[in-house]
């Protein structure tokens, strides 16, 4: 187990216990593959390593595909916790009936090109409204019928869309929307919001599966890019951004490292076990 001396707190040792990495710009490459580097350097580490996404469920099979073994998992930001050696959903927090519908009264009436979609069964199914540009072929993901539908079962994840505003404002817009009624974030170049029940956030989510495994949040090393990131890097016990990151997410790290095009986690994890 590495020792690691933490970012302006000199001679401060942790053993860390466990890594923590986002995915999408920040595991793996713009071209949404893991280098021959990353690959190797995530089997070599002496500690356990649990992927921390805002991607749902059935995302991951395009990532495990290029893994030796699939890796668990808190998908949906902190919504639903996988565990791949069972494949067993351990834990899911969904935004109910009730504050779906309230929410997405309030997004229609205070966005006017607003377009929606949920997701739902555990992030393994997709349903979005007809203006949702349709980016991909899936029998998973499916358009609705009539505006009820996508407030008719709860879902670990609600989706908003602007096409015409700034992707930041478009985020602080959607929260003081919502105020404490749910979760919002992005993690999306775009403007991209993800709407989570209240209090559901990467960082809780990796603090329910690390008191499983019994597991302090100061033997965590996290990484991450984009502001859904920010409340796992704030909790965790060393923060990393990626050379790619948004300024918000450098803002609250502790240390920087390469970009996810030039295997910043793979490298920031050589140095830290010494691999």
């Amino acid at each position: 187990m590495a020792d690691f001396t933490r970012a302006g707190e000199p001679g401060q040792k942790h053993d860390f216990r466990l890594v923590a990495t986002d995915i999408d710009g920040t595991l793996i490459n713009s071209e949404r593959l893991l280098s021959q580097r990353t690959i190797s350097v995530l089997g070599a580490v002496p500690v356990p390593v649990v992927l921390v996404t805002g991607r749902p469920l059935r995302w991951l099979e395009q990532l495990n595909e290029q893994l030796p073994a699939p890796l668990p998992a808190i998908c949906a930001n902190g919504a639903v916790i996988y565990d791949p050696h069972t494949d067993e959903v351990l834990r899911t927090e969904v935004l109910s009936r009730e504050v779906l519908v309230d929410v997405v009264r309030r997004l229609r009436d205070a966005v006017p090109d607003v377009s929606l979609a949920v997701e739902v069964e555990d992030g393994r199914s997709f349903l979005h409204e007809s203006t949702w540009p349709r980016l991909w072929v899936d029998q998973r993901v499916r358009v609705i019928t009539t505006p009820d539908e996508l407030t008719s079962v709860p879902a670990v994840k609600l989706l908003a869309r602007s096409m015409t505003a700034d992707p930041d404002d478009f985020l602080e817009l959607v929260s003081k929307i919502l105020g404490d009624t749910a979760e919002a974030t992005r993690s999306s170049s775009s403007a991209l919001v993800e709407i989570s029940a209240s209090g559901v956030t990467k960082a809780a989510g990796l603090a329910w599966f690390c008191e499983r495994e019994g597991i302090d949040a100061e033997q965590v090393m996290a990484f991450g890019d984009m502001p859904n990131d920010i409340p796992m890097l704030a909790w965790a016990g060393h923060a990393v951004a990626m050379g790619n990151a948004h300024p918000a997410v450098r803002a609250v790290a502790d240390e920087c490292t390469a970009t996810n095009d030039d295997d910043g986690v793979a490298l920031y994890l050589q140095k830290s076990f010494n691999l």
